[in-house]
Parts: structure tokens; C-alpha cells; sequence
């Protein structure tokens, strides 16, 4: 979003373009660097007319609730609902006051208030904030009672850090870091939001408006001075090499296959498998909840039923599919059809197998599981290396010698992805897998965010 606006210029000057139009820019009074970089702080200039008022600690019972003001007027919403007269607090200091209604002076509560004025605060205008009790008749009463307050009004929804990113306290990207970490509910989330707030995807970009300016400015001193000889031999092949230099920048940065958008919703493991593997059962058990229906009868899931979970700190979206069978019912063709779209789509694929279907020698296992996978899943449905988990259900229903021959012997068969044993029934071995299943959706936000190079 915020790179959008290098991207046209890059491309136009990009591979000699810009020498078709030098020609005709050079008939023009206005210089190309100004040309293209007039309205760069447009933003920056606006000013808002109202102040504005809201309660910012989130809704709801609480011991201490947040009512924030910003705007040319809250100097006078300070003075008026606490008493100072003519006074203001000292900045940033927290006072404790009664905090009266302006018109009738009745005491609605008793908190502490701050005062921030402009440009030293998050809106960059004079900003108050009211700490009162955070009972729903105590914030009722606040808020009505500065609504009353001439040239003030309800903030709109996301209004401070608009005024925020007016005034310059905060870029795009730092906007969007923001909102991300108010949103976050994993740990992963919060780090690449506090990563993205501090400015660094920011800095990233601002380097390369910088250099695509300094590119800009060469090619207007060429046009400008190139008859006077004045400028050095070669400037224009700098020019071609640096901006091809940036657009591949720009390129490879765009190829990070949504690597923020991964994290903000989850890595998407996705649970596959014939009908009566177990597949719905192993949702509910990682769930901890009834998520999806089980039922002995064959293809009982017939659509995708999702749940977000918190893996080991981070945010997975745990997808259950339809039995993957040849079948004539058109409803189930359709939750087969988009199983195997979820399976193609996966970062993580957990495909489940009845253990009691294997055979009865260890030895045929191996053999068995992998012509299984190729009966079960088309060339291009098959997951990437690294990609896949294979879980046999049901092992509370094998004899325990022959599990433990079995798990051995799987173990060491190349070829094969990952095998876990579990028992969604008993639960046992579920400790183990779950520490795979970490481990693997851990590998994925490292392979996706740590050795990126989004930053």
C-alpha cells in the first residue's frame, strides 16, 4: 500500500523509458523531480476544526476506564469539567481531581487527569485524558457530559491516529503496525507489530523514495544543464542502473508470498484424509471443544470447518476437510472439491490415516502408507517437502507390541513425511504430536517472517 507510489515512477523510468520523455519535459517550465514529487505531504497540512472525544479503553466493566480528547478545544474541556479556571496542569503530570459535570457541576466521578499540549502528543494537537472508574454509569456520564461542550463531538471510528498520521507522528506503515498490535492475540503477532510500529518497514521504504529522488534529480539536471556540458559523462547509464537496481528491489520484495498477511491470520494447517480417519475428531481434540461433528457414518463433514488456535505462540488456522472419496452425492463432490483446493492452498498439511487399515506386518507398512498417499492425492494435490504430517488415528485399537514395532519401523523409511501415533479416543500420544506439530508450524513462521526479507 504504501510502496504503490514508487512503483509508478520506478516503471516509467525504468529500462530507457524516461529518455522518450525527456524530450518533451524539456519544453516544459516545470522541472520532472517537481513534477513528480509536488504532492508528497499533502496530508501533512490539513487541520481539523473539531475536537473530539472518546472513550479509548475498550468497552465493558473495568476498574479504570480511559476517556481521551484531542482537538483545539480540550484545553477548554479540561478547565471547565475540572475546576482549574484559568489554570492548566503542569504537562504530562497526573492529577487527582473531581470531575463535575460543566453545566450543572454535579460530581460525576473522581480520577486522575493529564494534560498533553500540542505538538507533544499522539495526535500532535492539545490532548487531555480523564482516568475514571470504568463502570458503564460513570463513562455514560462523561461522555454526555462533554458532548455538551461546545465544538466537541464523538470521535469517528479510528479518528485519533488519522489525526495521528495528519500531523506526522506516524507513517502508513506505522499506522497499520498499530492496528496489528491491538489485534494481536499470539506472541508471533505482537513481535512483527511492534517490529512494523517501531518504523522499520517504513525506513525500508523511505530509503527507496530517497534513492528513486536522487535518481529524479539526476535526470532533471541532465535535462536542465546537458547542454552546458556541465554534467559528468555517463549520468543517464547511473540512472538506468540504479533504477532497474530498485525495481528489483521492489520486485523481490513484492514475491514474499503474503508473509504479514500469513501472520495476522495464521499458518494454515489443514487436516485431510480418507472418510472415518478421524479427521473431525483430531479438530475437536486440539480445539478442546465440539468444533465439528463426529459421526461413524461415512462423509459426515461435507464442508470446511475452521478454528483458530495459538500453536506454541503462534497463530495457526486449523482447517477440517471432507472425506477425500469418489462419491455420486453432488453435495459431498463439491466438500471433496474443496478439500483438495484447502490442500493445495496449505502451509501445513495433516493427513490422517486409519492405523487399523494398515497391515498386519510392519514391514508392508511403509509400502502400504506411501501407495495410500498416491491413491489419496492427485500429483498436484500432494504437499511439498516439509509440508506434510502423517497421522495414524485409532492406535488405542492396534495391540500395544505392535505399535511400538510399528512406530520403530516407520521411523526408518525413507520417503515417508513425519509419522505420529495418536489415539483422539484415549489421547494417548497426543504430547508427542503436538510437539511436532509445533515444531513444524514454528519452521513455518521462520521459513515465512524470520528469514524474510520484508524488513
Amino acid at each position: 500500500m504504501y510502496y504503490s507510489a514508487i512503483m509508478l515512477p520506478v516503471s516509467a523510468v525504468c529500462g530507457g523509458t524516461y529518455r522518450a520523455v525527456i524530450r518533451t519535459l524539456t519544453t516544459r517550465n516545470i522541472p520532472l523531480y517537481r513534477r513528480l514529487s509536488s504532492g508528497g505531504r499533502v496530508l501533512a497540512g490539513l487541520a481539523d476544526a473539531d475536537t473530539i472525544f472518546a472513550l479509548s479503553s475498550g468497552h465493558g466493566r473495568c476498574g479504570v476506564a480511559v476517556v481521551r480528547i484531542s482537538g483545539s478545544a480540550a484545553a477548554t474541556a479540561l478547565r471547565c469539567m475540572v475546576g482549574l479556571g484559568n489554570q492548566l496542569p503542569p504537562p504530562r503530570t497526573a492529577l487527582l481531581r473531581s470531575i463535575t459535570d460543566p453545566h450543572s457541576k454535579e460530581v460525576l466521578d473522581r480520577g486522575l487527569v493529564l494534560w498533553f499540549p500540542a505538538p507533544h502528543s499522539f495526535t500532535g494537537e492539545d490532548s487531555v485524558e480523564f482516568h475514571i472508574h470504568g463502570g458503564p454509569a460513570v463513562i455514560t456520564a462523561v461522555l454526555q457530559a462533554l458532548g455538551s461542550v461546545p465544538g466537541m463531538r464523538p470521535a469517528d471510528a479510528g479518528e485519533f491516529t488519522r489525526r495521528a498520521f495528519h500531523a506526522g507522528k506516524l507513517d502508513l506503515t506505522e499506522v497499520e503496525g498499530l492496528g496489528d498490535l491491538i489485534h494481536a492475540e499470539t506472541e508471533a503477532q505482537r513481535r512483527q507489530a511492534l517490529r512494523q510500529m517501531s518504523g522499520e518497514l517504513g525506513r525500508l521504504y523511505q530509503d527507496w523514495s530517497h534513492r528513486l529522488k536522487r535518481t529524479l534529480a539526476h535526470v532533471e539536471a541532465f535535462i536542465d544543464f546537458s547542454e552546458d556540458e556541465l554534467i559528468e559523462e555517463g549520468v543517464l547509464d547511473q540512472v538506468d542502473i540504479s533504477v532497474c537496481d530498485l525495481q528489483a528491489e521492489i520486485e523481490q520484495h513484492l514475491k514474499d508470498e503474503r508473509r504479514g498477511e500469513r501472520l495476522r491470520s495464521g499458518v494454515h494447517v489443514v487436516i485431510a484424509g480418507a472418510t472415518n480417519a478421524g479427521k473431525s475428531s483430531l479438530l475437536n481434540t486440539l480445539c478442546q471443544r465440539p468444533a465439528a461433528i463426529v459421526s461413524p457414518i461415512a462423509g459426515t463433514t461435507r464442508d470446511v470447518v475452521e478454528s483458530a488456535l495459538d500453536i506454541g505462540g503462534f497463530p495457526v488456522l486449523l482447517s477440517d476437510t471432507a472425506g477425500l472419496r469418489d462419491s455420486p452425492d453432488l453435495v459431498e463432490q463439491e466438500g471433496v472439491r474443496r478439500a483438495r483446493e484447502r490442500v493445495q492452498q496449505a502451509d501445513l498439511t495433516l493427513l490422517v490415516v486409519d492405523s487399523t487399515i494398515l497391515p498386519s506386518e510392519e514391514q508392508e507398512a511403509a509400502a502400504f502408507l506411501l501407495e495410500h498417499l498416491r491413491t489419496l492425492l492427485s500429483s498436484q494435490d500432494q504437499p511439498g517437502a516439509g509440508r506434510c504430517l502423517l497421522v495414524l488415528n485409532k492406535t488405542d485399537l492396534l495391540p500395544e507390541a505392535h505399535r511400538e514395532k510399528l512406530n520403530l519401523e516407520l521411523r526408518r523409511v525413507s520417503g515417508l513425511p513425519p509419522v505420529c501415533l495418536i489415539s483422539c479416543q484415549t489421547n494417548e500420544g497426543l504430547k508427542d504430536f503436538l510437539t511436532v506439530l509445533q515444531s513444524s508450524v514454528k519452521t513455518m513462521y521462520v521459513y515465512y517472517f524470520i528469514t524474510s526479507n520484508q524488513y
